[in-house]
């Protein structure tokens, strides 16, 4: 069973709830029906009753005991707008743009899940991530003792040559563009997390750089082994090590030749952390292309309840997917 499969059975026994605020748009439509079908989630769907089941009729699925909520006309919508309003208005929102933004189906949906209505949301097809990580930064917020929101891709490799059987996950390849020392070793910390969440496996992690073990000097350099200090210092416990070269980190042969002295990680890593967004960006894309390996994100970390993106040419199976991987976070949390 692979790594996604074992995700998916495992979110079958939570019994959590998943909103969807992309509710009308077909992908969301079809992957509800399916998420309820195989019982990963319960599902709520926001957006008009009327334009969702003509979606449901126009795709051809049946979408069971999937909850449908309106953010216009729920009765839940005058409590939310209060609460958003008492949340916000010492950053000087005021009442009446609190009620127009919960006219927006993301930002309802951060209400739901703050008032525990629904456990996470899965959002972004048709969302840009700025627009699906405003409402969570302002609404559920970071959890306590983080100080940066970041993002991490689960990284499934057809051969199970190197990481974890084929497996990774790399941070951060998709919200924070250019780390300091304190934030790069705050993403190391929390992508380890969402690695022990979702996969049967310690986290080895792989502080990324030019350079191994001072091979070359540059202050690009002195960051990531800043950063893997501090990481080490925050968890004392985390398999952490850097900087490193991609094939340091990951083959055992080139570590050897590299890497002098005992290393917890060299040669084996499963966590490969980015020493900025141009990094992280690029490879997961090149992975993903060329080597066909399953790329599932950007799964958002540190919010006090769990959020996850979506790319804007996913498939209902990707947006099925991460609603399981998304059940998996709230557990774990």
């Amino acid at each position: 069973m692979d790594v996604i499969q074992q995700i998916r059975e495992k979110a079958k026994r939570a019994g959590l709830t998943i909103a969807l605020p992309e509710g009308e748009e077909e992908r969301n439509v079809a992957a509800a029906a399916e998420i309820q079908r195989e019982g990963l989630a319960r599902v709520i769907l926001l957006g008009r009753p009327d334009t969702i089941a003509a979606t449901a009729r126009r795709v051809g699925v049946t979408l069971g005991d999937a909850t449908i909520v309106d953010p216009l006309r729920d009765s839940r919508r005058e409590e939310y707008i209060d609460r958003f309003y008492e949340m916000r208005k010492a950053k000087g929102l005021t009442r009446d743009e609190a009620a127009r933004l919960l006219e927006g189906p993301i930002y309802y949906a951060a209400m739901m899940v703050m008032q525990h209505e629904a456990d996470g949301y899965v959002s972004g097809a048709v969302h840009a991530t700025a627009d699906v990580l405003r409402p969570a930064l302002q609404i559920i917020r970071p959890a306590p003792g983080v100080k940066t929101v970041s993002s991490s891709f689960l990284i499934v490799l057809p051969e199970p040559t190197y990481g974890e059987q084929g497996v990774f996950c790399y941070g951060d390849a998709g919200v924070v563009p250019d780390p300091d020392a304190e934030q790069l070793a705050e993403i190391a910390i929390l992508t380890a997390k969402t690695f022990r969440a979702l996969v049967d496996a310690e986290p080895r992690v792989a502080m990324l750089s030019f350079s191994t073990k001072g091979s070359a000097k540059h202050p690009l350099v002195d960051k990531v082994v800043q950063a893997t200090e501090i990481a080490r210092q925050r968890d004392p416990s985390l398999l952490i090590d850097g900087e490193l070269q991609g094939d340091a980190a990951i083959v055992p042969e080139v570590a050897r030749s590299k890497v002098k002295g005992e290393s917890p990680v060299a040669g084996r890593a499963n966590v490969l952390i980015f020493p900025d967004l141009n990094a992280g960006n690029i490879c997961y894309k090149l992975t993903q292309r060329l080597a066909n390996a399953g790329a599932y994100g950007p799964l958002i970390q540190g919010l006090a309840r769990p959020v996850n993106d979506l790319s804007r040419g996913c498939t209902a199976e990707d947006i099925t997917n991460i609603v399981a991987i998304t059940v998996l976070q709230a557990v774990a949390q």
